[in-house]
């Protein structure tokens, strides 16, 4: 083991730490391996991966735990291994790289470069054998060793081209001439129509994912009224999600993706962005339909993530692993005989019944609980006995690994889930935990100057903060002041924007995703494109588009200016691929409405249960009282006048760049906003 392997024990991702004791010499992406990799001319292997990737266990098990891939790795390369999680910069570089040679991507990445980080291979699993067709890593490393020492010219040239290409790519990606305008919005909706699933909901084929931005969109739309289908899309989609195997029924919360059309079988790894986006998902739908089951999920979703992904200090941990001794899904799954024996032979004939399970089982010859056939979707309270009993059994399994690393980016997200459903469910239990957690960033995360690390972990952090992480922050400061009217936040969300101007703008479009002062890379990636979760510029385009709206910042006004102009001919050419984003479009080419409410502070809980019951993305509220009105006026400075002029209550309420004359009673601006 060297220092470097020595200074991956002191790091803080998990992936690393879980491989640091193997006989593969790993460096950390850092100036002296590359300075290394110059003075012994040799070429660097690149592993990209995260803590919870089944393939990434199996290739590490497989081939980095091997003596005979070791040699062969320590002589020829330079290896570094690189958690994706916390550098998702150099990750977003070479999964273009990856796409752009093979054509597809994912995890494990694996990649083959220069000394001057140049690619010149890229692929993701290699067994250590060629076996079935597929190439082994041993063939591979003799083949790239052979053709370094002997061709390295070639090499070289290569990795030229395919560095120069997918820079030119990265910028040819921004096309400014297009307009906005409403095409592309029908465009996305009528892709979702065409794509769903009418009969188990969801989108195209297995294997499904959530993807929530995508039912957020349509909920924006049906508000609207853009689409007749658009809301039995999405609850359609919702229901099937959760009477499946996707959904634990047990201890609750949501895995990664379904395996197969009925959302049956998951790959079991949860995800703390996944289950984050859906409770904001599952939230709105019950402000639009009151449908007590939403409440449910929403409740029991966050009841798992306060259980077992919340850390004492009020982070949020990053994902749990999908195996159990080796197998995936063993932590989940039931044998019918074994529910017999715990819950009884009557109650557990009621469970399995319930749950659609059997004797065969639906699962290599055991039981995911499922819904599937089942029209009734709320246990009863003897069900909700047996399922307690049968939690407290399962904790006694083996355990899963946790990944307890705790990411600025994907806390934000879970912040802005729990003020979110704080505000539908007026439940300041959830507000309080979403405070902690901007708490724990404020104190654990956040450096003297304000910018930000990535990681923390066991009081190590790492990282220099990134796109996503300012993003999503100024996003859960703009949600936490929507549901407590805390101009702090708000104040929080204009130093956040200040810092992303200076540090990430591109002057030609859009945002990088890494800091001017990065030096580490080969060029700035950007991203636009709404992946698992909706990328760092659609996040900034939406939460400009709030912000100004809320106060009129004309700096911030520009800014959305300039963004929606960098997505037009994204929107254009692909509408689906930018569904959050495109939320940003619905907020500035259809009406909105700006409401100035003027009250006493004793008045505030009363707005905000009326505020709960609403369900109109197209509507802010800027709230003033006496104890807030400086800090208002400085962030605000038009309603200045309206301080001057006004009785309390008074209620002042703009639609579509037209104000109205201000009225004196909650109820009646109710009846204007609903």
């Amino acid at each position: 083991m060297n220092k470097y392997t020595n200074h991956l024990i002191d790091e803080v991702s998990p992936y690393l730490l879980q491989h640091a004791h193997n006989p593969v010499d790993w460096y950390p992406w850092s100036d002296e391996a590359f300075e290394k990799a110059t003075t012994e001319n040799k070429p660097i292997f690149l592993s990209i991966g995260y803590s919870t990737c089944h393939w990434c266990h199996v290739m590490a098990h497989e081939s980095f735990e091997d003596e005979e891939v070791a040699k062969i790795l320590n002589k020829n390369f330079i290896s570094i291994k690189v958690d994706r999680e916390e550098r998702p910069d150099i990750d977003s570089i070479y999964m273009n790289v990856a796409q752009t040679l093979t054509g597809s991507g994912g995890w494990p990445l694996t990649i083959i470069m220069t000394p001057e980080k140049k690619p010149f291979f890229a692929g993701t699993y290699f067994p250590k054998n060629s076996k079935y067709g597929r190439t082994g890593l041993i063939d591979l490393l003799n083949t790239v060793t052979d053709k370094w020492l002997k061709d390295n010219e070639t090499i070289l040239n290569s990795s030229k081209e395919i560095t120069l290409a997918i820079k030119n790519y990265e910028e040819s990606k921004i096309n400014k001439v297009v307009k906005n305008n409403k095409d592309s919005i029908i465009d996305a909706i009528e892709g979702l129509e065409g794509n769903f699933d009418s009969q188990y909901g969801g989108f195209g084929n297995a294997p499904k994912f959530p993807t929530p931005h995508n039912l957020l969109f349509l909920l924006h739309c049906h508000k609207l009224g853009l689409s007749k289908n658009a809301l039995a899309i999405v609850e359609k989609t919702l229901t099937s999600m959760y009477k499946g195997g996707i959904f634990d029924h047990i201890g609750y919360g949501f895995s990664r993706y379904s395996t197969d059309s009925k959302w049956l079988v998951p790959h079991f790894e949860k995800m703390l962005y996944d289950n984050a986006l859906l409770v904001i998902v599952y939230s709105q739908a019950y402000q639009i339909t009151k449908k007590t089951i939403y409440k449910y999920i929403v409740e029991k979703t966050l009841e798992y993530i306060s259980r077992e992904m919340t850390s004492k200090d009020g982070g949020f941990y990053s994902a749990q692993d999908a195996d159990s001794e080796g197998e995936e899904g063993k932590y989940y799954t039931w044998d019918y005989d074994e529910i017999i024996k715990i819950l009884g032979k009557d109650n557990g004939e009621d469970f399995c019944k319930f749950y659609n399970v059997s004797k065969r089982g639906n699962f290599e010859g055991k039981n995911i609980l499922n819904l599937i056939n089942n029209d009734e979707l709320l246990p009863n309270n003897e069900i909700k006995e047996s399922i307690n009993k049968l939690y407290n059994y399962r904790l006694k399994r083996y355990p899963l690994h946790k990944d307890d690393k705790i990411l600025v980016s994907w806390n934000s997200m879970m912040i802005t889930a729990y003020a979110i459903a704080g505000r539908v469910f007026e439940n300041n239990n959830y507000v309080d935990i979403a405070e902690k957690g901007l708490d724990f960033i404020k104190n654990n995360l956040t450096k003297e100057d304000n910018s930000l690390y990535i990681s923390y972990r066991e009081g190590n952090v790492s990282g220099k903060g990134l796109l996503d992480d300012y993003a999503y922050l100024a996003w859960a400061n703009l949600e936490m002041y929507k549901t407590s009217y805390k101009p702090e936040y708000l104040l929080s969300c204009k130093n956040i924007f200040n810092k992303i101007e200076k540090d990430f703008l591109d002057p030609k479009g859009g945002y990088f995703l890494s800091a001017k002062d990065s030096k580490d890379l080969i060029y700035r990636p950007k991203e636009f494109y709404d992946g698992a979760v909706p990328s760092a510029n659609s996040i900034l385009v939406y939460v400009f588009s709030k912000y100004s709206k809320l106060t009129g910042d004309s700096t911030i006004q520009n800014s959305l200016d300039k963004q929606l102009k960098v997505y037009s001919s994204l929107f254009e050419s692909q509408p689906l691929a930018y569904t959050f984003g495109l939320q940003a479009l619905l907020l500035n080419i259809y009406p909105t409405k700006e409401l100035v409410s003027i009250i006493e502070s004793e008045d505030i809980e009363a707005l905000k249960k009326e505020f709960s019951n609403i369900y109109n993305p197209q509507i802010t509220n800027l709230v003033i009282t006496e104890e807030v009105k400086d800090t208002i006026k400085k962030l605000a400075p038009f309603t200045e006048s309206y301080l001057e002029n006004s009785k309390l209550p008074s209620y002042y309420l703009c639609e579509n760049y037209t104000c109205l004359e201000p009225v004196n009673s909650i109820d009646e601006i109710i009846k204007e906003i609903g």
